[in-house]
């Protein structure tokens, strides 16, 4: 702005820039208007068109609207933040083309098909046929890249090698039960996710990418890193369900390599070793495999079934297998708890991480052709289909498998044997000593290779197994990556933008692929799936959780930019969602739903302690602005109160980074507790300061400075005008400035005097406006480019440039001197109180000087301390000051006299109307009459100035109540004399403060 301190108005030595624009609009002509040159040159009214913008083979078409125009059509280009290959980002004309400079039609040159010879055009097709095309990347549909691999990922270790043990322990009820509760939370997330989707291009990083893109950074950093870690940890699950199946292969032909549980982490990780290779081989070769996997899945689920219906052999009616009964079906209906830890939410816990599968298509969204189409078509599907198969099994296999057998084919009996105990011995068979001992290694309940037993040919389970195992390791492996790869990229956390490099056409994480096998190795050790589950389950449980939650908050916001084209969903549900997942993480283990929440927590914490420079358009910004205008229009309902003021401040800083000690002691006042605004007055035409207007780079001034504070420029005339403007219109409701807070004006004896007219009228104007006035002076002046002597522009702000102020430094026990000579309702204490609440200055002692009668001291200091401590400020040190009107010394007087000669008019007291015509062009000019009348005040403010020099001269801060001159009665160059003499000479910064004669203290309750 202009300088409140040194206001000269210069003419804008910056240069503005010229933008170019295109013209874009096209025709259809017939042949014979062909051979017309209708290409005729445009009348523009914009900037002028060169190189950047204009290309070669731009044309200039007139019947489309009848008339040339640099107005583009609209088109999907100047939307995509993306570009095509070998072609540049197209932009549209800017305002500034379309409106602010007219172009000379000779400036422009003609089509390259209009002026170019053949040879050129030759030339041209030659170089743009010979530009290298990047290799397209491979892209799946919604039933290969999405439907298939969440299948795959659903059927995996659970649904072979523990569902059939799941429904021995809890009954096919309770099973169908934990099926049916599973199905809800995944389908209410495949509906939230799928919205979630399909509100926008969606990029590669799954469901990191939809919960940061909807809910920030701060939450979508933290459960990025979960969810890659728990897709990382069910590659060792899914892995250790394979290395299992192969375990019990080899002992069945009597074969070990260690021992059972060292073969199954032997066998692991050569396992994940192999899947590593496909995974780096690229996705094209890991989609082929994952196809080649879903067959035999298929395969083996028909195998199942036809199993089930074929009369079972001796040897499997030993194992407890004796197809469909009904009684079989009455006993397994009920629960049957075996074990320390069986009971439902164990078996719950168990069973989750099955459906944990459904975010697997939109872990690779970035290898989707149309991610918005394909994963609500392929994750609904998926789950509507897998779950219908988990119902099947579990019904099927509990109606026709007893709990307890012991595969040996000389237990029968003869059918109605007295000496026999459970349903086996109505089928012929007597498993009652090993039920009764419990040493029983096959049926239901001991045997995880049910499926194999039941199934029309074992094999082909067996294939099913490792189909289903390694699949969905595979899709965990390639997840994993992919999801952390997003999260590298976006620099949220540290340490971490190593692994988000990728190679080769598909991108592909290399680092990150390496990282999730070395986790999952870790994990594969364990060599134990009932323990590794369970863990799974609480990570996955809570990204459900903030996937339904990004839904609801997207929708409850009501942000405009929330337009999902998947409309099959309900914001209610999406809560319930949210609320059922983290009810069921704690109902399955209650310490480990801490420990995620807390690294939730503690990451969250983080990245808002950080505040990573990205946005994204989050819901939480559409939250925060529901929140802040409902507040707003609110307070409009509530009257004002005295206990409830706030100096909410309007700075004159100019650009903020000119002044720092005024925005720091100002910031310092009404951190986290009232408004700041710092205003910027741009002296000129309101066109050619649009740049310096709409600039944000002071706001980033201020954040890097930790300065909680809006900012506003208004381009004006002069300073005064501007001021008006800025007074009048900044604030929102009762969000509104009621103190004007600005620097000195120092150079005011050099000035031209029109400036001083200006910048005393400020200060009227701001009484008249209701406000109170903080006018600030330091020693050493607060134009940090003046007191350098370098001249910087105003629109260039460095950030990382800081310079340091009195304010930004510990102030120990010094002493802060309040001079409340007049009573202007409070303001001149309420200010400094403010002050000593923050860190650097509460050890600072606090001293209270009053004007008073040498005869009546003691008397008026107790009032003053009786009157303080009904405030409750905590000043407790009082001075009465008995010499305010005293005499000051000649010298000083001489001083004064000096220093308003140059103003004097030296009418030699003639009457008013000579006087107002002899200053009709000089408003600031002193008459004889007006020196003699102000003369009282203008020795008291010379007197003042001995006093604070006796006892302020070592202070860290002065504060004093400032003179007010009469309007018409004082010029404007007597009253910056008074305010010139009152603050002269000090060290410390002296802050000269009026209220508006209102009242902001009070010591009563209501």
């Amino acid at each position: 702005m202009a300088d409140p301190e040194n206001s000269v108005q210069s003419p804008s030595s910056g240069v503005e820039a010229i933008s170019h624009g295109r013209f874009t609009i096209s025709t259809l002509v017939s042949n014979e208007e062909d051979s017309m040159n209708i290409y005729c040159q445009p009348e523009l009214t914009c900037g002028s068109l060169g190189s950047n913008n204009l290309t070669q083979n731009s044309t200039f078409y007139l019947r489309t609207f009848g008339y040339n125009t640099l107005d583009v059509v609209p088109s999907y280009e100047y939307y995509a933040n993306t570009q095509m290959a070998g072609e540049g980002k197209k932009n549209r004309p800017t305002l500034a083309d379309l409106c602010s400079y007219m172009m000379e039609t000779e400036q422009h040159s003609p089509p390259l098909y209009e002026s170019g010879t053949n040879d050129e055009l030759g030339k041209r097709e030659e170089q743009l046929s010979s530009d290298k095309v990047p290799e397209e990347p491979v892209r799946f549909g919604w039933i290969k890249g999405v439907m298939v691999r969440c299948m795959l990922n659903i059927w995996g270790v659970i649904l072979y090698l523990r569902l059939s043990w799941i429904t021995a322990q809890a009954g096919i009820a309770l099973t169908w039960l934990i099926i049916i509760m599973s199905i809800v939370v995944t389908s209410i997330t495949g509906l939230s996710i799928s919205a979630i989707s399909t509100n926008g291009k969606v990029k590669s990083g799954g469901t990191y990418f939809l919960i940061s893109r909807s809910l920030g950074p701060e939450l979508g950093g933290s459960i990025g890193l979960i969810f890659a870690f728990a897709n990382a940890v069910a590659v060792a699950m899914h892995t250790v369900g394979f290395a299992e199946t192969v375990r019990d292969l080899l002992i069945e032909h009597s074969a070990t390599i260690v021992d059972p549980t060292n073969d199954i982490r032997i066998i692991g990780v050569i396992t994940v070793t192999v899947l590593l290779g496909i995974s780096l081989a690229g996705m094209e070769w890991e989609a082929k495999a994952q196809i080649g996997f879903f067959f035999v899945i298929l395969v083996s689920l028909a195998n199942y079934i036809v199993g089930t219906i074929i009369p079972p052999s001796k040897e499997k009616q030993a194992k407890g297998f004796f197809s469909y009964r009904g009684d079989i079906f009455a006993q397994n209906f009920l629960p049957n708890w075996r074990g320390e830890d069986a009971s439902f939410f164990g078996m719950f816990s168990i069973f989750f991480p099955s459906a944990t599968g459904i975010l697997a298509g939109a872990n690779i969204s970035g290898d989707l052709k149309d991610p918005a189409v394909a994963i609500p078509k392929g994750t609904l599907s998926a789950i509507f289909w897998t779950a219908l198969s988990y119902l099947i099994i579990s019904v099927t296999i509990g109606s026709c498998m007893i709990l307890d057998a012991s595969g040996s084919v000389n237990d029968t009996i003869p059918i109605g044997s007295t000496d026999c105990e459970g349903i086996a011995c109505g089928y012929g068979w007597n498993f009652t000593e090993c039920t009764q001992t419990g040493t029983c290694k096959y049926g239901l309940i001991n045997n995880y290779q049910s499926m194999s037993l039941v199934s029309g040919f074992a094999p082909l389970i067996t294939a099913g197994i490792f189909g289903a195992t390694l699949s969905s390791a595979l899709a965990c492996l390639v997840s994993a990556p992919k999801v952390f790869q997003c999260l590298c990229k976006d620099n949220l956390y540290p340490g971490i933008g190593f692994f988000g490099k990728g190679y080769g056409k598909n991108n592909e994480p290399i680092y990150s692929y390496l990282l999730t096998y070395f986790i999952a190795i870790g994990f594969i050790l364990i060599a134990e799936l009932n323990t590794i589950a369970p863990i799974i389950s609480n990570f996955f449980l809570c990204s459900y959780a903030l996937i339904n939650f990004s839904c609801f908050h997207a929708s409850i916001t009501n942000s405009p930019g929330w337009r999902p084209s998947f409309t099959y969903y309900n914001k209610w549900t999406s809560l319930f969602g949210a609320v059922v997942s983290v009810a069921i993480m704690f109902l399955l283990t209650w310490w480990a739903a801490l420990i995620a929440i807390g690294i939730v927590g503690f990451l969250l914490a983080y990245a808002l302690y950080k505040k990573p420079a990205v946005n994204w358009g989050s819901s939480v910004q559409a939250g925060s602005y529901n929140m802040a205008l409902s507040y707003s229009v609110g307070l409009n309902e509530v009257d004002d109160h005295v206990k409830n003021y706030r100096p909410q401040c309007l700075v004159l800083t100019g650009p903020p980074n000119f002044r720092p000690a005024l925005v720091d002691f100002v910031g310092t006042v009404t951190k986290n507790h009232s408004l700041m605004v710092c205003g910027n007055v741009l002296i000129g035409h309101q066109k050619e300061k649009v740049p310096e207007v709409t600039s944000d780079g002071h706001f980033k001034w201020m954040t890097k400075r930790k300065i909680r504070s809006f900012y506003t420029a208004v381009a004006a005339g002069d300073l005064r005008t501007g001021s008006q403007m800025l007074m009048q219109a900044v604030g929102l409701g009762r969000m509104k400035p009621n103190v004007l807070v600005m620097g000195f004006k120092r150079n005011w004896q050099s000035d031209h005097p029109q400036n001083l007219e200006n910048y005393t009228g400020i200060i009227y104007d701001s009484f008249d406006l209701n406000y109170g006035v903080c006018v600030m002076r330091m020693k050493q002046g607060l134009d940090i480019t003046r007191m350098t002597h370098t001249c910087v522009d105003s629109s260039a702000v460095f950030v990382e440039q800081q310079a340091s102020t009195i304010f930004q430094l510990e102030q120990g026990k010094k002493n802060i001197d309040i001079y409340w000579l007049f009573d202007d309702g409070g303001l001149t204490l309420l200010i400094p109180y403010l002050l000593t609440r923050k860190k650097r200055w509460r050890q600072c002692k606090v001293r209270v000087f009053v004007g008073g009668q040498i005869n009546r001291m003691d008397e008026e200091r107790k009032a003053m301390i009786n009157l303080l401590n009904k405030f409750r400020l905590g000043f407790h040190e009082v001075h009465v000051l008995p010499d305010i009107n005293q005499k000051p010394r000649p010298e000083q007087v001489k001083r004064f006299e000096d220093l308003i000669a140059p103003y004097r008019l030296n009418d030699g007291f003639k009457d008013e109307a000579i006087v107002n015509e002899l200053r009709k062009d000089c408003p600031w000019k002193i008459s004889d009459e007006e020196i003699k009348k102000n003369n009282t005040k203008s020795l008291r403010q010379v007197k003042l100035n001995e006093i604070l020099l006796d006892y302020s001269r070592d202070a860290a801060l002065i504060i004093i109540t400032m003179p007010i001159a009469r309007k018409e009665k004082s010029p404007s160059a007597l009253y910056l004399a008074w305010l010139e003499t009152l603050s002269q000479d000090l060290r410390p910064p002296v802050v000269l403060v009026r209220g508006n004669q209102q009242n902001v203290l009070t010591f009563y309750c209501q």
